[in-house]
């Protein structure tokens, strides 16, 4: 399956809540669902009432929408999830939170998962001193993450340092002046900030 590139802000508006894909113009008045809240399309008012189905399967396209992944990229991370000590809702939440553009979003050093996307895929960000350039990478605690050297002066990073919101989780520990950060420890449910009832996921896959 292809990715989607047609407007992102249409899937905040068929998920019914902001899914903060647009980066800064998710938190202004030139966003979407502040004007037109309602699923795009000629029957987008009348809403019909899901079924238990349709409930867990919004669920699924609502995480899957939230970190940018394919669908058989969704199915592998919930096998591994399957198969790790715990509850499975939560260790596959645990995994998207771990891949690499998530860790580079939350550290602050991109606007949107979208931008720490693209970023990390243009390789300007190491591992433990080593060059990382795929975003699906699953790290781990212990891990450091920077910016190369050579991208510390352009022009970009330092538009994001200057307008650095700083991390909001407790898991990771951030110095944006020396534009790295370190995975402290595993992320917890209450870090995760994503409205979504993974059961419902679970039990969709579990079918």
């Amino acid at each position: 399956m292809s990715r989607y590139t047609g407007p992102v802000c249409r899937l905040c508006r068929r998920e019914g809540q902001k899914l903060y894909l647009k980066g800064d113009k998710c938190y202004t008045d030139k966003c979407p669902m502040s004007k037109r809240n309602y699923i795009p399309g000629q029957h987008g008012r009348s809403r019909k009432k899901l079924t238990e189905y349709g409930l867990q399967l919004r669920e699924k396209q609502k995480v899957r929408r939230f970190y940018g992944i394919q669908e058989s990229q969704m199915r592998k991370y919930f096998d591994m999830a399957d198969k790790m000590h715990g509850i499975t809702g939560e260790n596959l939440l645990k995994l998207l939170e771990l891949r690499m553009d998530n860790v580079v979003y939350r550290m602050g050093f991109a606007s949107s998962r979208a931008e720490a996307r693209q970023l990390v895929t243009h390789g300007h960000f190491t591992v433990n001193g080593k060059k990382v350039d795929v975003p699906s990478s699953i790290l781990k605690v212990g891990d450091e993450i920077e910016v190369k050297s050579r991208s510390k002066n352009s022009p970009k990073f330092k538009e994001l340092i200057e307008n650095h919101r700083g991390s909001t989780v407790s898991w990771l520990d951030v110095s944006p002046e020396e534009m790295k950060g370190k995975i402290i420890a595993e992320p917890s449910r209450e870090d995760i900030d994503i409205p979504v009832e993974e059961h419902l996921i679970v039990e969709l896959y579990s079918k």
